[in-house]
């Protein structure tokens, strides 16, 4: 049933983000990419809030399967910034600096990378000879 939770969830967050980022597009205009920054900006606060609302120790009792929902479904269809900026922000309360700066600088340098081998593949691909 976890599966079902999340995926209705990710059906959701997927929505969400088309609709946000096409919305700031089309009122900043398509030049810098503010769409996509909004969403992972509000992903990171909604995820951040959620996790923190639903702590163990917190005042509200959240069911494994709501958290389930909101976060790996809706926040993860949304955004998966959002799941990276909360495990960010745990290492940093945790105080494990070499972890964050590793974190950071790895998941961006490594995702533009792979972003450039796969557009290189796909360009490699689609060459007509």
């Amino acid at each position: 049933m976890a599966y079902v939770w999340v995926a209705i969830g990710g059906a959701i967050g997927s929505m969400a983000r088309y609709g946000c980022s096409g919305l700031v597009a089309r009122i900043a205009g398509d030049t810098f990419p503010f769409g996509t920054m909004v969403v992972n900006v509000t992903g990171a606060a909604v995820i951040g809030f959620f996790a923190a609302l639903s702590l163990p120790e917190g005042r509200f009792l959240i069911p494994p399967p709501a958290r389930l929902f909101v976060m790996s479904g809706i926040c993860g269809g949304y955004t998966t910034f959002s799941t990276f900026s909360l495990e960010t922000f745990n290492l940093i309360r945790d105080g494990e600096w070499p972890s964050v700066v590793a974190n950071i600088a790895g998941s961006v340098a490594l995702c533009l990378i792979a972003v450039w081998l796969g557009y290189i593949g796909a360009l490699t691909l689609s060459r007509v000879e």
